[in-house]
């Protein structure tokens, strides 16, 4: 396979490598205060659009079945907010006896115990042909859960305290995924004929704003100073982390592949990103771990 068909292919993760690469090169363009006003523009804008994408690309049909695929939901929710932060936890009883900086390893408990991200694992499950309808469900589910969920969970591992502001998150959550998918559900009522005939390239859409996503993320890790951590130790997070998300794929993807529990192949892609996907970067994973006294707040991805 040639170069151009390669980039032609891979074309997604090729741009996720030049998102990074330019965050790098000057991170104050898209971190908080910068002149894309992520604070807006990412927050609201951005996750608003992939979700009226998404409303605007589903059949009706679609989203009741998804909605009423309660065995989905059961494993997808169970794996997240049960699953993962008790293994996390279990796992970094052993690592505590290492050398490993303690606040990556209060950082790394922190982000077991945040519910999924709104938006990436929507559109990784689209552009693999997954249960589009299941993972827009469990993501948004997963997030007014985590509202309630995540601070016990904190509380549990971590013996820290949290304060939530229910209202605004909750607010933010609905004009930024619910209001959206429904006026896209409306909007397709008016122009389903034109849709089916034109095919607009939806998953493209959702992939490039997603770009957008990861650079202004990335532009944050970078422009954040206080990160200091000695380079052994930031390796070796990263290895973890690395080998912790590779293992949780796998293991939901070995469950769900039982024949006992019915799933299809398209609901199996729907379980491994929103079961193993969580909603913090690295920066605020530090940023959040080395409050004194230790006390996380709750924020969603866009």
């Amino acid at each position: 396979m040639g170069l151009k068909e390669r980039l032609s292919k891979e074309w997604f993760m090729f741009c996720i490598l030049l998102v990074i690469v330019l965050a790098k090169m000057d991170p104050s363009v898209g971190a908080k205060g910068g002149p894309l006003k992520p604070e807006t523009t990412i927050t609201y804008i951005a996750v608003s659009t992939i979700f009226f994408n998404s409303g605007l690309s589903l059949k009706t049909e679609e989203l009741t079945s998804a909605l009423m695929h309660i065995k989905l939901h059961l494993f997808v929710q169970i794996f997240t907010l049960a699953f993962f932060p008790t293994t996390i936890w279990l796992f970094l009883q052993l690592l505590s006896i290492t050398s490993i900086n303690e606040w990556l390893l209060k950082g790394l408990q922190t982000v077991g115990c945040m519910p999924p991200p709104v938006s990436s694992a929507v559109i990784l499950t689209k552009a693999v042909g997954g249960n589009e309808a299941a993972a827009i469900f469990n993501s948004a589910f997963g997030s007014f859960l985590g509202i309630i969920v995540t601070p016990l969970l904190l509380l549990i591992f971590l013996g820290s305290s949290s304060s939530v502001p229910f209202t605004s998150i909750f607010s933010q959550l609905s004009m930024t995924v619910v209001v959206p998918l429904i006026i896209g559900q409306i909007v397709r009522r008016y122009i389903k004929d034109w849709l089916e005939r034109k095919k607009p390239p939806f998953g493209t859409i959702s992939s490039c704003v997603l770009l957008t996503i990861i650079y202004t993320t990335f532009c944050d890790t970078f422009s954040n100073t206080n990160i200091d951590l000695d380079g052994l130790s930031l390796l070796i997070i990263l290895f973890i982390i690395f080998s912790v998300q590779l293992s949780f794929m796998f293991l939901t993807f070995f469950f769900s592949t039982r024949n006992n529990l019915g799933f299809t192949p398209a609901d199996t892609v729907a379980i491994i990103f929103c079961s193993t996907h969580k909603s913090l970067t690295l920066a605020d994973l530090v940023e959040l771990a080395k409050s004194v006294p230790f006390q996380p707040h709750c924020t969603q991805d866009p």
